[in-house]
């Protein structure tokens, strides 16, 4: 098996990670809610993250295979942290879809997605995911 990343303490509480494959690198840093600066993206930013990106990532998978447009879609997620013991407790995703005349059907496969995609299977079932799915072309409100 390859290596999927490499990383090393450059300090002050920040990393720098490399993709392997890509050589792409970014730093991270502590939040500053855990003596960090704040400078960069948590290992705890990162996981809540992942969650929106698998999920758009698999819906764009989909859409070649559905046939339906990915233009203009975007999102937010907020991490919600607890304490004793520290972890991630909450996720929201907030993800927005233009009106590019989604079917029902398309409408459904999108929605699926955001329960089935890897991260989601991945994380621990304590944490709370909340997903938001906001069509422009729905009453939303």
């Amino acid at each position: 098996m390859a290596v999927t990343s490499s990383f090393k303490y450059v300090g002050e509480l920040q990393l720098e990670v490399k993709h392997e494959k890509s050589g792409q690198t970014f730093l991270t840093d502590a939040p500053v809610d855990n003596n960090g600066k704040g400078s960069a993206f948590s290992p705890t930013d990162l996981m809540a993250t992942s969650l929106g990106l698998c999920m758009v990532t698999i819906m764009g998978i989909a859409s070649q295979t559905h046939g339906f447009p990915m233009d203009g879609v975007h999102g937010e997620v907020t991490k919600i942290m607890e304490s004793n013991p520290r972890r991630v407790s909450e996720i929201i995703v907030n993800l927005y879809f233009p009106d590019n005349g989604y079917t029902d059907k398309q409408k459904q496969i999108i929605r699926q997605i955001t329960k089935t995609c890897p991260v989601a299977y991945s994380l621990h079932t304590d944490l709370k995911q909340v997903i938001n799915i906001v069509f422009e072309d729905e009453d939303n409100f």
